[in-house]
């Protein structure tokens, strides 16, 4: 049996990064050099993790391309091209979906459904799905509709005060999850061991599992603390500069198993 290999799709940030779109956050000043830098080390992260990188180039004319999790949902047996809700990153789509294409069939969110994958948390057959300010219901019963025949179940998280799901909640594994109750409604998760955050680290939440390593972003230090103490290995990575853009560290690429 073929050996699949664990695929990253990343995209260079662009020179454009500090104009990007803003929904929680005060926009502050971006050192885009520096934000490539990092963005360079979370690759090199991921590479040393036994992922397989492939890179996409950097979209002058998008701000927010660097995020290429939004643009897609990949499952085993397709990929899911989605619809922003910021009207200003629907042109994202196109880049990544000729990249998934070498990969996945794919199948197409249609208006006036709006969904982003950083409001999809996948755990095993189960597809969280946020209900968010950037997906709407409409964007969720089209990804149920696509999804249901090759046996996923959607199951909708109402979020309030974040962006999107993962920005509230994101799986470790081993039936763990990492929360902030403040942003999302907890009960569909009821059966998981939930790690709540610390109240004064409230955007810890977004953090990446490869394999048995759970990648923290720094300066989050209680949080980390607690992740450890449930039995995870976990790396820290400087993601500052893209934290101004609201990113996490999922939204950062779009991983996913393959065979070429």
């Amino acid at each position: 049996m073929k050996k699949r290999t664990l695929t990253a799709i990343t995209r260079a940030v662009g020179p454009g990064l500090a104009d990007c779109e803003l929904t929680y956050l005060a926009r502050q000043k971006i050192d885009v050099a520096k934000a490539i830098e990092q963005h360079r080390g979370y690759e090199e992260c991921l590479a040393r993790l036994g992922v397989r990188l492939a890179r996409m180039p950097a979209e002058p004319d998008l701000p927010d391309s660097v995020f290429v999790e939004d643009a897609a949902i990949v499952l085993d047996e397709l990929a899911v091209i989605t619809r922003p809700g910021a009207a200003s990153r629907r042109a994202e789509t196109e880049s990544v979906a000729d990249a998934l294409s070498d990969f996945r069939p794919l199948k197409f969110i249609q208006p006036p459904a709006t969904i982003e994958g950083g409001d999809v948390m996948r755990i095993d057959r189960t597809l969280y799905a946020g209900l968010s300010g950037r997906t709407n219901r409409e964007g969720l019963s089209q990804l149920r509709k696509i999804v249901e025949p090759h046996n996923y179940r959607v199951e909708t998280i109402e979020t309030a005060g974040c962006l999107h799901l993962k920005t509230g909640c994101a799986y470790l594994g081993r039936q763990t999850i990492l929360a902030n109750r403040n942003w999302i409604n907890v009960q569909s998760l009821a059966g998981f061991d939930l790690i709540d955050v610390p109240d004064d680290e409230p955007c810890a939440v977004n953090i990446l599992t490869i394999g048995d390593t759970v990648m923290t972003p720094v300066g989050f230090p209680k949080t980390r603390e607690l992740i450890e103490e449930r039995g995870f290995k976990t790396l820290m990575i400087d993601i500052s500069e893209l934290q101004k853009a609201e990113a996490g560290l999922t939204c950062l690429s779009l991983i996913f198993e393959s065979d070429n």
